[in-house]
C-alpha cells in the first residue's frame, strides 16, 4: 500500500528555520511563520522533513486514496520558497494575478522573497485556501 512521505511529525518548526543556510531567507520564513499563524489561527507544525503546515484536512479521492494534508504551508527551500496553497478555486487565479513577482505550478507557488510579493494580497490567498478546503472536505483530520 501506498505510504504518505508528507506527514506531520513532532520536528520542531523553529530548530528547521534556525537550519535554513541563506540568512535572508530564514528571515523571510519567520515573516511568513508569522503570517500564516496570523490568519489561519493554527499553530505551525512540520508536515515531512520540510514542509511548515498550518491546520489540517482529511481527502478522499474517488479511486479510494486518501490521506491528511495542511490546510496550507510553505517550505524555505535552497532555490525558491515554496508557497502551499489550495488548487480548483477560480479565486486563486484572481489573487494570484495581483501577487506580484511569482511562478506557479499546479498546488504550489514560488517566490524568490517576501519582498517581491504584496503580503496583503498573500493573506487573502492563505483566507482563501483554507476556506476553500474546509468547505470541500469539512471532516478534519
Amino acid at each position: 500500500m501506498y505510504e504518505l512521505k508528507t506527514k506531520e511529525t513532532d520536528r520542531s518548526v523553529i530548530e528547521f528555520i534556525e537550519q535554513v543556510e541563506s540568512p535572508k531567507k530564514r528571515e523571510d520564513a519567520y515573516q511568513l511563520l508569522d503570517i500564516f499563524t496570523e490568519m489561519t489561527g493554527y499553530e505551525a507544525k512540520m508536515w515531512g522533513p520540510s514542509i511548515i503546515g498550518f491546520g489540517s484536512y482529511h481527502y478522499k479521492y474517488p479511486t479510494g486514496h486518501e490521506g491528511d494534508a495542511p490546510l496550507v504551508g510553505f517550505s524555505p527551500r535552497k532555490a525558491k520558497i515554496s508557497l502551499y496553497f489550495a488548487t480548483g478555486d477560480d479565486k486563486r487565479k484572481e489573487l494570484l494575478d495581483t501577487f506580484g513577482k511569482h511562478t506557479s505550478g499546479k498546488a504550489c507557488v514560488y517566490i524568490n522573497k517576501v519582498a517581491d510579493i504584496d503580503v496583503d494580497v498573500l493573506k487573502k490567498l492563505i483566507v482563501q485556501s483554507v476556506e476553500f478546503l474546509q468547505n470541500m472536505y469539512p471532516d478534519r483530520a
